[in-house]
């Protein structure tokens, strides 16, 4: 094709085309982010007070006018919602997206060049630093809640999920993401415009591991589609052969999974431990307790995403009617445990009815769980021939060889993460029945080993000033008469007139307020 044909072809193509081909062409310049401590291909893991520390490079292929380089340090959360229309136009997703966290690097003016020209094959760095923090301003949660306390769930620091591009399996649905970045863009303003005109921009995406202690346990009134802390069952003597006796089975909410430090190297499985109580009441006195064969867990890994703010903390019951929000859960199995020889424990007589004597007391600083009585309740119809009671100590503990990633337990304003505890315990009899309990789980994690240093000086620091502010409180103060030179100094103005006089008090003279000799 000759030069003519081309330059006639570029004439007859629309002016906004032109443009647009012409701004591609233009070279831009090339951005990189080093972490410190980070090659280029890993995705580092950062923990709440964690120093993100690094550097912004810029090398431009030719001079570039520019005005500012921007660093900022972002968290935001995605969530998109199916749904099911019977018209096949009508969009059918719904989505969200909250930017929660925004840390802007300030940059110094003698960092520029002057004039605002990026040389060409000249590279210039921009230091950073970021510090995660423990939690986010108020400002990120401004829509309505049930409870206060599902504000301040919605305020602490989420971990990263659900990202794709990398190795880990966190267990999310694709409908549910969690990110965090090192963000660097070179920007131009457009002329006298406020707006400005990005020329390049990248961004270097980091793991978030936050910090998170130990929450009170579940709070379960009355009927629960989500939990099942006790469970009963009649066991028969066969086919044909009536009534053995009732079984019953509870347990509360175990200690949290605490995670470690996500810089730390450490073996040591991380484990808690789950407590089952039995009960059996058998319908004759005569009748011995069931022989038992096996308890197996699971634990349930629940995702819950919306595409509109959540006003309480989720629920399974909750998303059958409510259309903008979802659920996507899992399991992984554990160890099963041969509990065929465990020890029961007769019991000649009920025991008292009073709350306190079938609660164990205990420190209060030993666990957040609730007390978990002594012995079970009764079936519904217990007998007066007596009891069996037998405990299980079930030891839970998070695979280590699996390619599973568990964040800790969080709650964010689309987005929510929460476990259970499944334990079926099997029973030997000719018609095989079971029984079945779900329990809360929380999983917890530690900060880094330097942050946590760091923040048990601040604490000491702050016990110290109140330990000092409380000591001046009580330190002697003098009280006498007041100096001859200041009686009668004190004035105030304007108190002439009956509007700016103190309540219940008469007009002033208008040679001011006299202050007595003692005060």
């Amino acid at each position: 094709m000759s030069t003519s044909s081309i330059s006639s072809s570029e004439a007859k193509m629309p002016a906004r085309l032109r443009t647009l081909g012409h701004q591609r062409q233009k070279p831009k310049p090339e951005i990189r982010i080093s972490l410190n401590g980070a090659r280029d291909l890993d995705y580092p893991v950062y923990s709440s007070l964690d120093k993100i520390e690094g550097t912004v490079s810029v090398t431009a292929p030719q001079d570039i006018r520019f005005e500012n380089v921007d660093i900022q340090f972002v968290g935001s959360s995605k969530a998109y919602v199916e749904k099911l229309t019977t018209t096949a136009s009508l969009p059918g997703r719904s989505e969200a997206f909250h930017q929660f966290l925004k840390l802007t690097q300030p940059i110094e003016e003698s960092m520029y060049p002057q004039p605002r020209v990026l040389e060409a094959g000249r590279t210039y760095k921009f230091p950073f630093l970021f510090v995660v923090p423990q939690q986010m301003l108020p400002r990120i949660c401004r829509h309505t809640v049930l409870h206060e306390s599902v504000r301040d769930a919605h305020l602490q620091l989420p971990p990263s999920l659900g990202d794709k591009t990398t190795p880990l399996d966190d267990l999310a649905p694709d409908m549910a993401i969690i990110n965090y970045s090192v963000m660097a863009r070179v920007t131009r303003a457009k002329g006298e415009e406020k707006d400005k005109n990005t020329l390049a921009h990248v961004a270097r995406k980091v793991r978030i591991v936050p910090s998170t202690s130990e929450h009170p346990p579940v709070d379960i009134d009355g009927e629960d589609g989500d939990y099942t802390m006790r469970s009963s069952k009649k066991i028969k003597k066969g086919v044909f052969k009536g009534k053995l006796g009732t079984l019953t089975m509870s347990a509360a909410q175990p200690k949290s999974l605490r995670l470690p430090s996500p810089t730390s190297h450490s073996d040591i499985p991380v484990s808690t431990m789950a407590t089952v109580k039995l009960r059996f009441d058998p319908a004759d006195p005569r009748a011995q307790p069931p022989r038992l064969t096996t308890l197996s867990a699971k634990i349930g890994v629940k995702t819950f995403f919306a595409s509109t703010a959540r006003t309480h903390y989720p629920n399974k019951k909750s998303t059958m009617y409510d259309l903008s929000q979802g659920v996507h859960g899992e399991s992984i199995s554990l160890p099963s445990r041969c509990v065929a020889g465990v020890e029961w424990t007769y019991h000649s007589s009920p025991p008292s009815s009073s709350p306190s004597s079938d609660l164990e007391r205990r420190d209060s600083a030993c666990s957040l769980s609730p007390p978990l009585a002594k012995l079970p309740t009764p079936s519904a119809n217990p007998t007066e021939a007596g009891f069996y009671t037998a405990q299980i100590l079930v030891p839970i503990s998070l695979p280590q060889a699996s390619t599973k990633t568990f964040v800790p337990t969080f709650h964010t304003c689309l987005i929510s993460r929460i476990y259970n505890l499944s334990l079926h315990l099997g029973v030997h009899s000719n018609l095989g029945p079971s029984l079945e309990l779900k329990v809360p789980l929380q999983i917890s994690s530690s900060g880094s080993a330097s942050a946590q240093a760091e923040q048990e000086s601040r604490d000491q620091e702050d016990l110290a000033a109140e330990e000092r502010e409380v000591e001046g409180f009580f330190e002697p103060r003098r009280i006498g008469p007041m100096r001859e030179e200041l009686v009668g100094g004190s004035q105030i103005p304007g108190a002439g007139g009956l509007r700016d006089a103190p309540p219940q008090y008469e007009v002033l003279p208008s040679g001011g307020l006299r202050v007595p000799a003692y005060a």
